[in-house]
């Protein structure tokens, strides 16, 4: 039987290809609108995102609107076969508005109003601005709520920062009274007697500030998830008209990556798909491996939101960006290969800032599919009909999405916690890169991995693998153990297993409540400048089957061991031969604790060894060269594995004994594959995988 998600819009049950189109900026060029459409039907692109930042077009004077130019637009689109997400245009405001309601503007943290400027420059608390924003929305929807070119919502536009006026104040103290109750038990929670920090009055509440308090890390912890919630609520306020008007439209809203300031968790339940802007450099460096992985590493995030729901690429460039620290030409290939990368991590889309390059102000010179020469005789152009081309022929793929045995906890509450934790590293602790390391292998391997939070569900994985899981949040740990002793295999490090949701520390010693499950006592860790390191010795006859020493840097923890068994030792300083990697038997599986922070070879053995030991499920049962990675999209009757090649020189895979259909070239392949520098191919065989 076939497990699919359905497609994004029913309207549209094909690969959406697109881009964000600013027509509002062209009404004076009304042959460069009607080019736009030739143009488009060309590129094989089918989806426009429209109105973003549109607000001063819609409404050029409080309450005087002007829908012309979008009726025409869409009903252009509507009668040449384009679709359109439609923005709701609260990025950024007009300024009449700044000008007659200035308080609609932020305020930071050093308590200074803004000036109008810029975009998101608005406090998602202001009575006012909600009121305006439910207005154009409703607006909108209702005269283009049922509009036939329009499949979807786009809520806003990579929402972002944060707002620290009186309105925000307040909120935040209701927030707080909301979460505690008592006075009593909010002082406990942020351990306020250091210091005599201690707070009498609610009033004394005050959002942390550079001019005031930094000091109390359980203040900071609960402003960043106040910040996230009031950033949902505000999103969830845009929503509602819609709604009203036509319920079964899509909403989505973009998000940035792996952006701090924001818990997309939280945004999970208020969404309907997931969608982000990806712009990766490619080239900056010699070898584009790593950022490959990063962003495979992110595009699994987006896809894990939702459970495995297929996701948007909402934005990527055609060609370069004008905002990066050095913006590099894609070399030929790479556009399709970053742009399938996306598909095969579970997009049902690839869309790009921008269609149309803008004249002027601050992203005249970001890539975009239509260059200022204005016509379709470009390398980008091109390149663009290929992906279009290529993502028409694999239309049987949309709506299947990836199964994995593993998990890798990446925990945006987490993240904050140890970044503020003010100890033992404050020189770089280095969470994201951690987490990265242990995605590698598994990346390399091709083995799909679900990237989730520490609330999600453990037990339809294998392996469980969670770096420097610094807060455990209640039932977290009881959990762990129930999946490890049902047969699960737990990974995780030093630093793990020290706080709470406040942020207080365990007591009676750490890992606190993964002490059980992992069979150790940590006693203290040894935090090493950058310049210093250790080596580990593998014990003969461990487990893994791993041989050697390795070297080890940044923190290196020392332990007692409760029931586990050593895999090896530290070699040098006071603490040689002690434990360094230990394995605990609990129940059916095993808890793996690796003491200290090792480098990419270790890493790398290691995963591998979990690998090959707990017999996880890779996309292809294959030997992958270095910088070639094989992921893998499934309905559970056919898997579709993409085969990528992010190296600057060719390559060939021997293929398994299966036999392949190139959904690309039509080929039939069964037993080597040649893939050039940046190439790609997408391969169809029988499912190989219990879904």
């Amino acid at each position: 039987m076939s497990r699919k998600y359905p497609p994004i819009s029913l309207k549209a049950p094909f690969f959406l290809h697109g881009a964000d189109y600013n027509p509002d900026q062209w009404q004076k060029y009304p042959e460069v609108l009607e080019e736009d459409i030739r143009l488009m039907k060309m590129a094989h692109c089918n989806v426009m995102s429209v109105g973003i930042f549109a607000w001063s077009a819609l409404e050029p004077e409080e309450g005087v609107f002007r829908f012309e130019w979008l009726d025409k637009l869409l009903d252009k689109f509507a009668k040449n076969g384009i679709y359109a997400f439609l923005a709701t245009p609260s990025g950024a405001r007009p300024a009449w508005m700044a000008e007659k309601y200035p308080q609609v503007l932020r305020v930071e943290a050093n308590r200074v109003r803004n000036l109008f400027g810029q975009r998101h420059n608005h406090c998602y608390t202001s009575p006012i601005y909600r009121e305006k924003v439910a207005i154009i929305n409703e607006k909108l929807a209702q005269r283009y709520g049922h509009h036939p070119a329009v499949i979807g919502w786009h809520i806003s536009n990579e929402y972002g920062g944060e707002c620290h006026c009186e309105h925000c104040q307040e909120a935040f103290r209701n927030w707080l009274k909301m979460k505690y109750g008592t006075l009593d038990e909010l002082n406990h929670a942020w351990w306020t007697g250091f210091w005599s920090h201690t707070v009498t009055d609610w009033s004394q509440i005050q959002s942390p500030a550079p001019h005031g308090e930094t000091s109390v890390h359980g203040l900071a912890l609960d402003w960043k998830r106040f910040v996230t919630e009031q950033t949902v609520d505000f999103c969830r306020h845009e929503i509602v008209p819609l709604r009203v008007v036509n319920s079964d439209l899509p909403v989505t809203t973009n998000f940035m990556g792996i952006y701090e300031g924001l818990n997309y968790w939280k945004f999970a339940d208020v969404l309907d798909v997931i969608s982000w802007d990806a712009y990766p450099t490619w080239h900056e460096t010699e070898d584009d491996i790593e950022l490959a992985s990063t962003f495979s590493f992110i595009h699994d995030i987006n896809r894990s939101l939702k459970s495995g729901r297929p996701f948007i690429l909402m934005e990527s460039t055609p060609s370069t960006t004008n905002w990066q620290r050095v913006s590099k030409l894609k070399r030929p290939g790479m556009h399709l290969l970053s742009s399938l990368q996306a598909i095969a991590h579970g997009s049902d889309t690839v869309q790009y800032f921008q269609w149309r390059k803008s004249r002027g102000s601050s992203e005249k010179f970001h890539g975009a599919v239509v260059d200022h020469a204005g016509h379709e005789h470009t390398r980008v152009f091109q390149e663009v009909q290929t992906v279009g081309e290529t993502l028409e022929n694999l239309t049987e793929l949309i709506g299947t999405s990836v199964n994995p045995e593993v998990a890798l906890i990446f925990d945006w509450e987490n993240r904050w916690a140890i970044k503020g934790a003010q100890g033992p590293r404050n020189s770089g602790i280095h969470y994201e890169e951690t987490v990265k390391q242990f995605y590698r292998p598994l990346w390399e391997n091709g083995v799909p991995v679900d990237v989730i939070d520490m609330d999600c569900d453990f037990s339809k994985y294998k392996l469980l693998i969670a770096p420097m899981l610094y807060m455990v949040r209640p039932g977290v740990a009881e959990r762990i153990e129930a999946f490890v002793e049902a047969g699960g295999i737990f990974v995780t490090t030093y630093w793990s297993g020290i706080v709470d949701q406040n942020d207080l520390c365990f007591l009676g010693g750490f890992p606190g409540p993964l002490r059980k499950v992992l069979g150790i006592w940590s006693e203290e860790i040894d935090s090493l400048i950058d310049e210093e390191s250790n080596q580990i010795a593998m014990q003969a006859g461990n487990i893994l089957g791993m041989t050697g020493s390795y070297q080890v840097s940044e923190l290196c923890d020392l332990v007692h061991l409760e029931g586990a068994e050593s895999l090896a030792q530290y070699k040098d300083d006071f603490y040689a031969e002690r434990a360094a990697l230990t394995l605990n038997r609990y129940g059916k599986g095993y808890g793996y604790y690796i003491a200290a922070r090792g480098q990419e070879s270790f890493n790398a053995d290691f995963m591998n060894a979990l690998i090959r030991n707990t017999g996880i499920f890779r996309g292809i049962d294959t030997e992958l060269p270095q910088g070639v990675t094989a992921q893998i999209r499934t309905d559970g009757i056919d898997d579709y594995v993409f085969i990528m090649n992010f190296k600057s020189s060719d390559c060939t895979i021997e293929l398994p004994p299966d036999i392949f259909k190139d959904l690309i070239s039509g080929e039939t392949k069964t037993s080597q594959l040649h893939l050039p520098a940046y190439d790609v191919r997408v391969l169809k065989r029988s499912s190989k995988q219990v879904w």
